[in-house]
């Protein structure tokens, strides 16, 4: 009876150290944060706010109007990760959105995508900056974002979104990796801008070709929607090195697109230009 017990037992252990192992999923990083500011009793106030997640919102004291800014806990985005954040400047009130520091998106598991998605809404008298600093793409990393921005007939808005390609200073090339961005910018419903980036597999080389972004390993885009938007066309030209340029798409919708050899260069542009755009200057976060 011994010996039948230890061939069953002996059998169970070969067969459990020869069974292909089930993958297991990983924990991933979820994070929800909705904003919204009015005009009331003579000041702008926070009207309402939710956050969840791994996604939190910090108000900076001492500014002049609400200065939302983002702070991902999960100190990063990689395949699976699910982020969406929503902001309002409802009528006649300011908003400004930023980030604590640069959004960096890690390497992924094959066939997985980390994901963040916005909605903002500008409403009548309003205006809102989304202002994040630089998203820095890893090798590996697998990342798409989606931006859709609802503007009242005369409301102003002000964007800028910059990219790094890798980290120059530490030797980084983007040769295997995904970066998929989509923005849409509608007033009164009817759609004024739209944009879109995909570039896949070995980005490093893609960027390398002269009619892409020649050699660049950083870039922004900059979008102004603003009732005097044509006044600041020739200044801005005049602020740009050769890699960027300006143009309208209407008198009152103004486009800024900047390519640098990486994001320190990309930054000693980019500052001054936002300094000059933005009433109250630059949020604090940008200067540490």
């Amino acid at each position: 009876m011994r010996q039948g017990v230890s061939k069953i037992t002996e059998a169970a252990i070969i067969s459990r150290q020869t069974a292909t192992p089930v993958p297991t999923a990983q924990p991933r990083a979820v994070g929800r944060a909705r904003v919204s500011v009015h005009h009331k009793d003579g000041a702008v106030r926070l009207k309402d706010l939710h956050q969840a997640g791994a996604m939190k919102l910090l108000f900076p004291q001492g500014r002049p109007h609400p200065e939302a800014v983002m702070v991902n806990t999960a100190g990063g985005i990689t395949g699976g990760d699910r982020f969406s954040v929503a902001a309002a400047a409802l009528d006649n009130s300011r908003l400004t959105v930023t980030t604590q520091a640069a959004e960096r998106a890690y390497r992924a598991q094959p066939g997985e995508t980390g994901r963040m998605e916005t909605r903002l809404e500008v409403a009548a008298g309003a205006r809102l900056n989304w202002l994040p600093q630089e998203t820095i793409l890893f090798n590996g990393s697998r990342f798409a974002r989606r931006l859709r921005v609802d503007l009242a007939a005369d409301a102003r808005f002000l964007m800028v979104e910059p990219v790094v390609f890798g980290r120059i200073a530490m030797g980084e090339a983007l040769t295997s990796a995904r970066f998929s961005d989509r923005v849409e910018i509608r007033r009164d419903g009817q759609m004024i801008y739209y944009d879109g980036v995909e570039l896949r597999d070995d980005i490093a080389a893609t960027l390398d070709r002269p009619a892409v972004a020649g050699g660049a390993r950083a870039m922004a885009a900059l979008v102004l929607a603003h009732p005097r938007a044509e006044s600041w066309l020739e200044p801005l030209r005049a602020m740009l090195p050769g890699t960027g340029g300006v143009s309208l798409l209407a008198k009152d919708l103004l486009v800024l697109r900047l390519l640098a050899a990486d994001g320190f260069d990309l930054r000693q542009t980019l500052v001054p230009i936002l300094d000059r755009l933005l009433p109250d200057g630059l949020p604090r976060a940008w200067r540490l």
